[in-house]
């Protein structure tokens, strides 16, 4: 195997790497702080996205930085997983970025159900304006009053009815769902109750302005909103939609699921990495800038050999995320679980770890807006769940381990 950069992959991190410094930089600069500072949830509905970020986006489009994440030649980059991994560290230095560049989630993981099982109506709908980025998406899976760390726990129902499906449920943790931009979501739920575990779902497109689908609040993330976009509450109450929103076909979710999780989770760890580089960075910075006891901080209490296992810890971490994305590259997502399983718990486990340190040698600048530590955090500790949560990932891996001696 060979984690080495394409020509072309090496021309891209360049580009993005500057494009992020020179452009991106500067507006987040002014505008993290008042989005963070004014994240109100109680009047959602008012949400707006700053022009600026449409600008950039568009800057973006027109250099080429668009869509890297597809890899469709036509419609996206044509990048591999590996290809693309590195340039979704690079996005994870910014909370902007990715949408800048049309590679956040969950528009990505949406983006690649459209494309790999969508048919042809579903991707000229839905699709196609997606990939402009003139509308947002988001994903209905997580439940409120199930464990959802078991997916198969899920309550939510669509029922046929001649030629429509009524789907009933509730839905939260909806990322996006408060984006005055998001148009479509992708509902899960239980189809063939009849079937085995993993053949009982399906997945249905369902628009947003449809009858029946309520948003019903945002959730708070360590008391933020994540404006515009948020985390929705989204109750689903006989909403009726045709039998052509089903997406590849009836019980067929799980299988969906897996194609749609698997690459997006290298995404997420990637950009965690990216993140993870940023915080040192910061810790660095900070610790060879600042004074006490008549020595630089970095030289007090360990600090050194916590930036060394730091710098070991990310290391790791990310040679581990390069083997999984080229696994699903040569044998696909099915063949790559337990590599993919285990990234899922390294990387947000070392964001986590080194945003502490550093948050922890910035003091009390470390838990405000002044930084982005904080807001890195949150990131860091969210991806412990999203996805899954470590003790699933673990669970799985366990299990995969023991059958090699059955």
């Amino acid at each position: 195997m060979d984690f080495s950069h394409s020509p072309r992959c090496q021309d891209l991190i360049v580009r993005v790497r500057a494009f992020i410094k020179d452009r991106i930089a500067p507006v987040e600069a002014d505008l993290m702080p008042e989005i963070l500072a004014g994240n109100s949830g109680s009047d959602w509905t008012q949400w707006q996205v700053d022009p600026r970020i449409e600008t950039l986006k568009q800057e973006a489009k027109d250099l080429g930085l668009w869509n890297l994440f597809l890899p469709d030649e036509e419609r996206g980059a044509g990048l591999s997983t590996l290809e693309y991994a590195p340039l979704a560290e690079e996005m994870g230095r910014s909370h902007l970025a990715p949408q800048v560049f049309n590679c956040n989630a969950p528009d990505t993981g949406n983006m690649e159900v459209l494309w790999k099982y969508g048919s042809e109506e579903q991707k000229q709908r839905w699709l196609e304006p997606l990939l402009e980025g003139k509308i947002r998406s988001v994903f209905f899976m997580t439940e409120p009053d199930v464990a959802s760390s078991d997916a198969t726990n899920m309550e939510a129902t669509i029922i046929e009815d001649g030629d429509d499906l009524i789907l009933n449920g509730k839905k939260w943790w909806s990322s996006g769902a408060g984006d005055p931009r998001c148009e479509i979501g992708i509902f899960m739920g239980v189809s063939n109750p009849e079937a085995n575990r993993h053949n009982r779902h399906s997945m249905v497109l369902v628009p947003m302005n449809t009858p029946g689908v309520t948003i019903k609040r945002m959730l708070p993330v360590f008391n933020h909103f994540d404006a515009p976009e948020g985390h929705g509450e989204v109750w689903f109450e006989n909403v009726r939609v045709p039998k052509s929103n089903l997406v590849l076909g009836l019980g067929r979710g799980f299988e969906i699921a897996q194609g749609r999780l698997g690459p997006g989770r290298i995404h997420h760890c990637m950009r965690a990495l990216g993140a993870a580089e940023k915080a040192l960075e910061l810790l660095i910075k900070r610790g060879t800038s600042r004074v006490a006891f008549g020595k630089p901080i970095i030289n007090l209490g360990g600090n050194q050999e916590r930036l060394a296992n730091f710098r070991i810890a990310i290391d790791q971490a990310r040679l581990l995320t390069l083997y999984a994305a080229w696994k699903i590259d040569s044998v696909g997502a099915l063949g790559a679980l337990t590599e993919i399983s285990a990234i899922k718990v390294v990387a947000p486990n070392v964001l986590q770890d080194v945003v502490d340190a550093a948050i922890q040698i910035h003091g009390g600048a470390g838990v405000s807006n002044d930084t982005p530590l904080a807001n890195m955090f949150a990131m860091a500790r969210v991806l412990r769940l999203a996805d899954g949560p470590d003790e699933v990932h673990r669970g799985l891996i366990a299990r995969m381990e023991l059958a090699k001696y059955k």
